[in-house]
């Protein structure tokens, strides 16, 4: 057993290390610069928050002071939510990537090619200066050649041409003028290519290094992706998790649902019964939730309140007076508790002692009789690791079975004991519904229903999304909720 416990320990611990590389790739080393500052904030913050959320997680198993599961409770649990939809979201970023660089690329190519035109009429202008330029060297060479060759002759003015020297020298003054005004100043030293030995680079040496040029412009479009990828899936995951945190908060919304019980009496048609589960009062949720949670019930006006377990996580010295709200529950027929398994990793004795000082009722393997049919109520599985689980014979066997049963069980895998036991209507919690999305699909594979009203066999089962949240008080596509549910006679 200690050795199936540790391979999972083992997979799990494997399984975060590469989620959080996978995060720190793509969110910090694709999007800053070795060695900048933003580089190291990013890496410090990936190893530290997966520490404060292993710390979250076991501070309370391990006995640490509560105002410490405070401190950590809130960064290591939001950063657990956090997480997961930063996860999902830059996996889908993964298909977008290519298609942006793409995208760029092609932009980037249709740039260039509307750029040659314009390049190649000033190639051909610039050709034209240099062709006018060369003619006016040429003719102030072959002007200079007749200086030169008067000069050597030892002729006179008179043997020469009439004008000769004079129209010579002044079409040389105005040749030379005129490609001096076309040609580009001279380059200073500094300005000035390296051409001492261009003679000696081998040919198509300028050529091999054009290729490098783009290479700026191609890590700046990869950067550019990988920023814009990276910004889009963390936007998303903040608004998807800062939007599941403002549901838990505001508290779980009312839902009514009518379920019609073959063997309830006519007398009891409508009896309303308010269901309400996975409160997870702990470090997170306190007192202030507790208070929305009954104010909520109470509104509705129950005729019976049935709270079905997960009622904390914590002891009672931490928490008893965060429970103290539920004092002020109203329901003609009073209100209900049965133990969840959060209750066994908290002291279940203490706290089935501390809500019946606050008014509620216990079943702790038992059952009442209610008009018009009979509440039952079980402990939770968990307990059977401490002698305290369920005992179907004790709470439904001696029973008139031609009475209606309502059966309060925290966790919906003990729907096939009560269909044994002929019960009518089950009332479950445990579930969350999922709590965070696509959680309900993993729910589905260790629960008969996640959420919801099923039929098995003769029996009905109802399964809550529960009024709280286990460690994240984060819910998404599964809002809290408290039952209403109505109980409706076939007879009228």
């Amino acid at each position: 057993m200690l050795l199936v416990v540790l391979l999972v320990v083992a997979v799990v611990l494997a399984l975060l290390t590469g989620v959080h590389w996978y995060v720190w790739r793509r969110l910090v080393r694709d999007t800053t610069r070795r060695g900048s500052a933003a580089r190291r904030a990013g890496t410090v913050a990936v190893v530290l928050l997966p520490l404060l959320s292993v710390g979250a997680l076991a501070s309370g198993r391990a006995g640490a002071p509560f105002w410490l599961e405070r401190i950590l409770a809130w960064p290591g649990y939001m950063w657990l939510a956090t997480l997961l939809y930063l996860t999902l979201a830059l996996v889908v970023t993964e298909a977008v990537r290519p298609l942006l660089r793409r995208a760029l690329e092609r932009r980037a190519q249709q740039r260039r090619a509307d750029a040659r035109p314009a390049t190649a009429a000033g190639a051909g202008a610039a050709a034209a200066g240099d062709d006018s330029a060369a003619a006016g060297a040429g003719a102030t060479a072959v002007a200079t050649a007749s200086l030169a060759t008067v000069a050597a002759d030892g002729g006179t003015e008179a043997d020469r041409p009439a004008g000769g020297v004079a129209t010579a020298v002044a079409a040389e003054g105005r040749l030379t003028d005129t490609a001096d005004r076309r040609a580009p100043s001279a380059p200073s030293a500094s300005d000035a290519p390296d051409t001492a030995n261009a003679s000696a680079r081998p040919a198509g040496a300028e050529a091999t290094a054009v290729p490098d040029a783009p290479a700026q412009p191609e890590l700046s479009r990869r950067l550019f992706v990988a920023r814009v990828t990276a910004g889009a899936a963390a936007a998303v995951a903040a608004g998807t998790v800062g939007y599941g945190t403002y549901g838990v908060m505001r508290g779980p919304r009312v839902k009514r649902v009518t379920v019609p019980l073959a063997k309830l009496a006519r007398g009891v048609h409508g009896y309303r019964i308010a269901v309400v589960s996975d409160i997870h009062l702990g470090p997170v949720l306190g007192r202030a939730h507790t208070q929305r949670i009954v104010d909520t019930i109470n509104a509705a006006q129950p005729d019976l309140v049935a709270v079905v377990g997960d009622l904390v996580d914590g002891s009672v010295a931490d928490l008893g007076r965060a429970a103290e709200p539920l004092a002020q529950l109203k329901a003609r027929d009073g209100a209900y508790f049965v133990t969840g398994n959060h209750e066994y990793f908290s002291g279940a004795d203490a706290w089935v002692d501390h809500v019946r000082e606050l008014g509620l009722t216990p079943l702790r393997n038992d059952r009442v009789e209610i008009a018009g049919f009979d509440l039952a109520g079980v402990d939770d599985v968990a307990g059977e690791s401490e002698g305290q689980g369920p005992d179907f014979a004790r709470a439904l066997g001696d029973r008139d079975r031609g009475r209606a049963a309502v059966l309060l069980a925290h966790q919906p895998i003990v729907i096939h004991d009560a269909v044994r036991h002929g019960v009518d209507l089950q009332l479950s919690g445990h579930t969350h519904g999922g709590q965070l999305w696509p959680g309900n699909y993993l729910a589905e594979l260790a629960n008969p229903t996640v959420a919801g009203l099923e039929r098995y066999g003769d029996t009905q089962l109802y399964v809550s999304r529960g009024a709280g949240a286990w460690g994240p008080p984060v819910r998404v596509g599964a809002p809290s909720d408290i039952t209403i549910v109505e109980l409706a006679s076939r007879e009228a």
